[in-house]
């Protein structure tokens, strides 16, 4: 369905109001930014950043819900044959290799984990994006292999997957801040999958397998 004139407008003004706010944020620091001189810097009122945008954290980290159920698409658009996690280190590779800015693969990324680093309220909001993540993979998980209640196996395999992803977002995220570049850190970061792999056990590596026909 085609965007509306009001949700198109909405749209580009919770953009604009990001984009100044991460603008800010990477030139201060998220704790020396307040809300109020975000409203200004957009010419905006306070109220209207809080209509959009909840808590400050949400700001910088605006895309989150992307984040949240990336896995559990990843899963759920599994080709046929391909597991659970055939499917994640498929799409993970992918963007590893095509040197994508989803995975941290971009100049400037150093910048943004600066912040991150330097404001406790971004790493304890991280942390629970990363936990709604694993949840919500869970119930993908349960869901497309057809466990039974009460079985263990969707959260341990989640929790695997979740793994996977996690270690190499925090491998790229040092490597970028320790000053490589892009297309160098994207070719290790291939190998790490490789390792990351071998280390995954068979029911692992064969949960919620797609019928190849």
């Amino acid at each position: 369905m085609a965007e509306g004139l009001r949700e198109r407008k909405k749209r580009q003004t919770r953009q604009q109001l990001s984009d100044v706010a991460t603008g800010l944020f990477l030139e201060r620091g998220f704790d020396a930014v307040t809300i109020a001189e975000i409203a200004q810097a957009a010419d905006v009122s306070v109220n209207t950043v809080y209509n959009y945008f909840p808590a400050k954290e949400d700001l910088f980290l605006d895309r989150s819900r992307g984040v949240v159920e990336r896995l559990s698409r990843y899963v759920r658009g599994r080709d046929r044959g391909e597991s659970a996690a055939d499917a994640v280190l498929r799409e993970l590779r992918l963007q590893v290799e095509g040197v994508s800015p989803a995975v941290g693969l971009m100049e400037g990324y150093e910048r943004f984990m600066w912040v991150i680093e330097g404001a406790d309220g971004l790493k304890a909001r991280l942390w629970h994006i990363q936990q709604e993540a694993q949840r919500h993979l869970e119930a993908t998980l349960l869901e497309e292999s057809g466990a039974g209640a009460g079985d263990p196996l969707p959260v341990l395999v989640a929790g695997q997957l979740s793994w996977v992803h996690s270690t190499l977002m925090a491998y790229i995220g040092r490597e970028m801040v320790a000053g490589r570049r892009p297309a160098e850190v994207s070719r290790d970061a291939l190998v790490l999958l490789d390792d990351i792999e071998d280390l995954l056990g068979e029911k692992v590596l064969n949960y919620a397998r797609r019928a190849a026909e």
